[in-house]
């Protein structure tokens, strides 16, 4: 039968479709692939300015004439690369976080964060971090789990003056926040350490020397987090890049590398990339990963911009392909995997040096510390005849360089300023963010929290024998590293006894990193339904204890024992 000549009247169902173009995948903001359009505002205030610039006029302009001259693109963009945030305005409650603008919730005040890169500082550091705290910021001070100093109650009109007391002495707030390199993590005892075979120092030193305030990567898709050490004492699964010692059987002690970690509200654990890098070349392989990270990291949501999701998406062996391809012209060599501690290890009391010293690790509560506290330590420090203090990764401080025979005076000094270097399980094991008391994303109260549960726990159980972790966060970016502590604690509102939404937690059980031999890394158990209201906090993490200590095995561990008992143990 032949084909009808007469055309298809418009509208008509039968007629034959024009065939479609294929849809183009939409791309993911990768500059690699030619994606430079800017695709949200964060990425238009970078590409509108290099925040960097932001500086000049923080000290031209916005000291001078105050926070109401601050252009709003500088004030809650750029800033940040400088270290400030504006903090969260008082009195107002968790469940307003969501629902209020940003110029609703924030303070014509400023969060300060100082890095300090692996931790160190010199005692005329630790004045100068003091002084800046008493004057300027109303004596607030806190150590964080990144090894940085955190302000508060910071004036802008204040803010050059405090830059140039930081710089006289050698520290920075440059890109402390922001879509950046942030601070570098380091082993508080790098360089002392008697079971340390590389120092790691110079590459951490080297690498800030060259990169940080670098504009080649000052406009990084989201933030980048770094941890280089010998020993297997920082939180290296959770960064975006790890180097972790290693002794290769043919070349000897180098760093073993991981990417691809990050926790927040879709966490991911590091991945090895089988390299072995000796301690020369660590700060060019850091720059690499970086360059992927600025080139091919995903742009387009804020919500999928971490190295992490990449690093998921392409895998390890297309990510090393194009880091020696693309990036180092040149092939690494392959190496074994770094051999984990016995325990993980844990700097706090009195441990013996290389040299024949000793340092000395002390506990504040929940990382929370003053100016004044800081400059008496200062005074206790320099009494011992030491001038190094060291941070650490999990809100403690070290004291180094102590002589044997001074150590027990020192622990009682520190003991008589709130620095406790024989502290309780409890003391010892919990870490608290911010919180709402300062932070505009929190829902709930950490830091005031934390210290009551430690109290409450060290007057119930006092000698409870064994390690467990419990890190307190305000809302579920995890700032406090919540999923992988023995017991998380994901702010949020929850429904009190009397139907009423109060402040509370969500409850994350047996998380925990690949801190020593046997222990599996993995993210806390989450039951349904498994919270508590913040009163009730002390009253269930002491049940919780309780049952631990009577249902255990020998030599179980708090991450074991939750996985192996009943739900209903855990409520």
């Amino acid at each position: 039968m032949a084909v009808s000549s007469i055309p298809a009247r418009a509208g008509d169902p039968t007629a034959p479709r024009p065939a479609r173009a294929p849809r183009r995948p939409r791309g993911e903001g990768q500059w690699a692939l030619g994606h430079r359009e800017p695709l949200n505002a964060n990425e238009r205030i970078k590409k509108d300015d290099d925040p960097l610039n932001v500086r000049a006029r923080i000290e031209n302009i916005y000291a001078h004439h105050g926070f109401a001259s601050i252009d709003p693109q500088d004030l809650r963009g750029r800033f940040r690369w400088w270290g400030l945030y504006t903090q969260r305005k008082a009195g107002i409650d968790g469940g307003r976080t969501a629902v209020l603008e940003p110029h609703e919730l924030e303070d014509e005040f400023f969060m300060l964060r100082v890095r300090v890169d692996g931790g160190e500082l010199s005692l005329a550091q630790l004045r100068v971090v003091a002084e800046i705290s008493r004057e300027f910021a109303r004596d607030t001070a806190d150590i964080t789990d990144r090894q940085n100093i955190q302000y508060h109650w910071i004036r802008v009109e204040d803010v050059p003056e405090i830059w140039r007391r930081l710089e006289s002495v050698g520290l920075q707030t440059t890109e402390a926040c922001g879509d950046c390199p942030r601070v570098v993590l380091g082993s508080p005892v790098a360089g002392v350490a008697r079971d340390e075979l590389v120092d790691p120092t110079p590459a951490v030193d080297e690498i800030v020397r060259r990169y940080v305030g670098d504009k080649d990567f000052s406009n990084l898709p989201r933030k980048f987090k770094t941890s280089i050490s010998w020993l297997v004492d920082t939180p290296y699964e959770a960064n975006d890049i790890a180097f972790l010692g290693v002794d290769h059987p043919d070349h000897g002690p180098g760093f073993d590398v991981w990417v691809g970690g990050g926790l927040s509200t879709n966490p991911m654990l590091a991945q090895r990339l089988g390299v072995w890098v000796p301690l020369a070349e660590v700060p060019d392989v850091w720059a690499g990963v970086v360059g992927i990270f600025r080139d091919y990291g995903y742009r387009r949501l804020r919500n999928r911009a971490r190295l992490k999701f990449l690093v998921a998406d392409w895998g390890v062996p297309k990510f090393r392909e194009v880091l020696e391809k693309e990036y180092l012209g040149r092939a690494l060599l392959d190496g074994p995997a770094p051999r984990l501690p016995d325990r993980p290890v844990d700097h706090i009391g009195v441990h013996p040096q290389r040299d024949g010293r000793n340092y000395v690790g002390a506990a504040p509560v929940v990382g929370r510390v003053s100016g004044g506290q800081l400059a008496r330590l200062a005074d206790v420090v320099e009494a011992h005849g030491s001038d190094r203090v060291r941070l650490t990764p999990y809100q403690k401080l070290l004291v180094l360089d102590v002589a044997p025979e001074r150590t027990d005076s020192l622990v009682r000094a520190l003991r008589g300023i709130g620095l406790e270097a024989q502290p309780s399980a409890w003391r010892r094991g919990t870490m608290a963010c911010t919180g709402i008391e300062y932070c505009k994303l929190a829902i709930v109260e950490t830091k005031a929290r934390g210290e009551e549960l430690v109290a409450r726990l060290e007057e119930r159980l006092r000698d409870f024998d064994a390690d467990i972790s419990i890190h307190l966060n305000g809302c579920p970016n995890a700032c406090a590293r919540t999923q992988v502590a023995d017991i998380g604690l994901k702010g949020q509102l929850v429904v009190g006894p009397d139907g009423r939404q109060v402040e509370g937690f969500q409850v994350h059980l047996g998380g925990g990193l690949g801190m020593a031999e046997g222990q599996t890394a993995g993210f806390g158990r989450k039951l349904r339904g498994l919270k508590t209201t913040a009163e009730e906090l002390p009253e269930y993490v002491e049940r919780l204890a309780r049952r631990y200590l009577a249902g255990r095995e020998a030599g179980e561990t708090f991450a074991n024992w939750v996985i192996r008992v009943d739900e209903e143990e855990l409520r």
